[in-house]
């Protein structure tokens, strides 16, 4: 795993390379960070006014929590696997000029999307913490839940931008895959039985097993959710699960950019 030891040994050169990604992310911006929480609370919105309003599917109380607790992970993980398959064609030049460990470009893009992420979970702990009285002894454990998120996100980007080197329909593909994945994620329903969509949930068992842990994203999504919200420990076969898939994760994420390193120049 020296792809990312790397990262300790030139964390001068990542921090460098982070500022400057986060600076062009908000340049001209009067509010700065605060617009990364303007895309979850316009979808929270949409959402609840589609689902709990016009077309009420739902009986969860304080259902925007519920919408916001999932799309606080869904956006982090969509939006660094969006940015990180050009990270290594936009940074070319400096590529071709200089030689470091490349996979840092890659490292600083996720970083700047988890600074939205921070923003997002630190307005739900203290929202949640003051709305939902059974939500209060588990919410703080919504942090070290993340790190291994963070882990699968950085994993599955090293891959998808080394990747993109080599055939740039890679980032076109992982765009158009991602809104089909987001309705099969649940993050505006859940899969358990006494969730949103209890009825339906319960004539497809077969089919919503394959949908939970098929989806790599769904457990983490789910544990989230369980402390933030529904104020219960995460199921032990999500984080089981989550940890696992952080492993395999950053295990191809390593090996896939091994694979491209040598060829990263040349291509670009």
């Amino acid at each position: 795993m020296s792809i990312y030891a790397e990262l300790l040994h030139h964390r001068e050169l990542f921090a460098n390379l982070f500022r400057r990604d986060f600076r062009v992310k908000y340049k001209g911006s009067v509010l700065g960070v605060l617009w990364s929480l303007v895309n979850p609370l316009v979808l929270m919105g949409i959402y609840t006014l589609v689902f709990s309003v016009l077309f009420p599917v739902s009986n969860v109380p304080h259902y925007p929590l519920y919408l916001l607790s999932g799309l606080a992970i869904w956006v982090f993980f969509s939006g660094a696997l969006t940015a990180s398959a050009r990270s290594l064609v936009d940074n070319a030049n400096l590529i071709k000029k200089v030689r470091f460990p490349r996979q840092i470009a890659a490292f600083s893009t996720v970083a700047t999307q988890l600074v939205a992420l921070a923003a997002i979970l630190l307005v739900l702990v203290v929202v949640n913490f003051i709305v939902i009285p059974d939500a209060r002894a588990t919410v703080w454990l919504a942090f070290p839940l993340v790190v291994p998120v963070i882990a699968l996100t950085v994993g599955l980007a090293l891959a998808v931008s080394a990747v993109n080197v080599l055939f740039r329909d890679v980032e076109h593909i992982v765009s158009a895959l991602l809104l089909p994945w987001f309705f099969l994620t649940p993050i505006m329903y859940s899969f358990d039985a006494g969730g949103p969509l209890r009825g339906p949930i319960e004539h497809h068992h077969t089919l919503v097993e394959i949908l939970r842990y098929g989806n790599f994203i769904t457990p983490p999504i789910e544990a989230v959710r369980d402390v933030l919200f529904w104020g219960r420990l995460p199921r032990a076969v999500d984080v089981v699960y989550l940890c696992v898939a952080a492993v395999l994760a950053l295990a191809l994420g390593a090996f896939v950019f091994r694979r491209v390193d040598d060829r990263i120049a040349v291509e670009l």
